[in-house]
């Protein structure tokens, strides 16, 4: 302001003289409102305040968009983990059940193969016995004892009560 003052010869008539003291006025003005505004402590701390409150509301907002998002990536990887547990355990139940049941199969094969043995040597010691009791039998007591090993029912009935009468004979003799 000064400089142009004194650098300028001085005003070529009145309204120039008008203009620059306009000029001044402007230039002035703006100084003084730049110089209040620096001197305005309460404005400036108010200003500062609401731009800080403003950062710290944005701030606020971000970390809870990242927490949000953090806490999405965190139930996505344990869902993912536990998907896979699940598929695991079930893999190494489906194993088990799949052994379990190949040692059922070779338990009931084994045991059918001795009841089939057992039972071809019973088969085979019946018809051995058999053959026994009716060739080694004397002839008037082989056509009982073929009538005995026909029909067991009645012939453990009759033995029974030959039992009983030795028995009762034995027991009490007669004197």
């Amino acid at each position: 302001m000064t400089d142009q003052a004194a650098g300028s010869t001085g005003a070529k008539g009145p309204d120039e003289l008008r203009r620059q003291i306009e000029r001044t006025r402007g230039e002035l003005g703006d100084t003084i409102e730049e110089l209040a505004g620096k001197m305005d402590v309460k404005g400036r701390a108010r200003a500062r305040a609401a731009d800080l409150r403003d950062k710290a509301g944005a701030l606020t907002v971000q970390l809870r968009s990242t927490a949000g998002q953090a806490g999405h990536t965190m139930h996505d990887r344990a869902a993912e983990k536990g998907h896979a547990l699940t598929h695991r355990a079930a893999e190494k139940g489906q194993a088990l059940t799949h052994r379990a049941t190949e040692k059922g199969h070779a338990l009931t094969h084994r045991a059918t193969e001795k009841g089939h043995t057992l039972t071809h040597r019973a088969t085979e010691s019946g018809h051995t016995l058999q053959h026994r009791a009716e060739h080694g039998t004397p002839w008037p007591a082989r056509p009982v004892l073929k009538a005995a090993i026909r029909h067991p029912r009645p012939a453990l009935v009759i033995g029974a009560a030959l039992a009983v009468v030795v028995v009762v004979g034995w027991r009490y003799p007669k004197r």
